[in-house]
């Protein structure tokens, strides 16, 4: 008997590959299970839908109209919780892509220099702009994978109104991370975490100064093993102070995490990262003309 235990022991410490990306899968679901399953059924509650009116309903895969005139709250949260396609879990993992070229989304670039919370700032009045900003957001806490970096960012970026700090859906992913691994409140030293956004969707716009805008990113995580899965996320974005900030209201719901490329993310509507070299301001900071 003890030698049966001491061969168990010695398996559950074995980190593998497959382990990893099961910690992966884990962050990305739990974030969809708390915060945006509980969004959509909120929403589903308060507009009287029932089950069997939902299955019929249509989904999101990224707007056909801009609009250039705001509608106000109502409007938006019907953008944020109108739903989006439903995919397996094993949609994140890398697969096959297909030889379909999928249409592109042209992100412009930020000046570069960091703003709140040392997070690249400085991208144009523009619904790709707040892609562009979400995008930095994202990658600042989510390749730090620390909830006082998620709390710091949170706090600078996200306007009154919206979920508290420890309820964010990154929040919920970097502490999904960390307690699967162990870490405590910081990602270990030998840990690494690095992000590429893949491509990107506009759900809805209600005037200029606000979008529902999403983005999926290839994430790579190395610790004691490698591996790789797709992240995707959406929030409600809103113009003030001369920069795209968390607006307030509750979170969209959840964004189709499926690997880029493939037939599924051409069906969920993702279109390709493409970054916009044109927007470039001539000088570091130069931004008044984007405002």
């Amino acid at each position: 008997m003890r030698r049966a235990a001491t061969k168990k022991a010695e398996g559950t410490s074995e980190w593998s590959r497959r382990r990893l990306l099961g910690i992966l899968a884990a962050a990305v679901a739990v974030a969809v299970l708390l915060l945006g399953g509980l969004a959509y059924a909120v929403y589903l509650a308060i507009a009287g839908i029932g089950d069997e009116a939902s299955a019929n309903t249509g989904v999101a895969t990224g707007e056909t109209d801009r609009s250039t005139v705001a509608r106000g709250a109502a409007h938006r949260d019907e953008i944020a919780a109108e739903p989006m396609l439903t995919v397996p879990e094993s949609a994140a993992f890398p697969a096959e892509t297909t030889s379909a070229k999928a249409p592109e989304i042209k992100i412009p670039t930020g000046t570069g220099i960091n703003g709140p919370a040392f997070v690249m700032t400085g991208f144009p009045h523009t619904p790709e702009g707040a892609i562009g900003q979400l995008a930095q957001i994202d990658l600042a806490v989510l390749q730090s994978m620390s909830l006082s970096t998620a709390e710091e960012v949170y706090n600078a970026w996200a306007l009154p109104g919206g979920v508290r700090t420890e309820d964010w859906w990154i929040t919920a992913s970097v502490r999904a991370f960390l307690s699967s691994t162990g870490m405590g409140e910081v990602k270990d030293p030998s840990a690494s975490v690095t992000l590429e956004p893949a491509a990107a969707l506009v759900k809805g716009t209600d005037g200029s100064d606000w979008a529902t805008v999403c983005v999926l990113m290839k994430v790579s995580a190395t610790y004691k093993s490698e591996g790789e899965i797709a992240f995707a996320h959406c929030e409600r974005m809103q113009w003030v102070g001369g920069r795209w900030m968390v607006a307030p209201g509750a979170p969209p719901s959840p964004a189709p995490a499926t690997w880029p490329g493939t037939q599924l993310a051409h069906a969920a509507g993702w279109r390709t990262w493409s970054t916009d070299h044109t927007t470039e301001p001539a000088h570091p900071g130069d931004t008044e003309g984007e405002h």
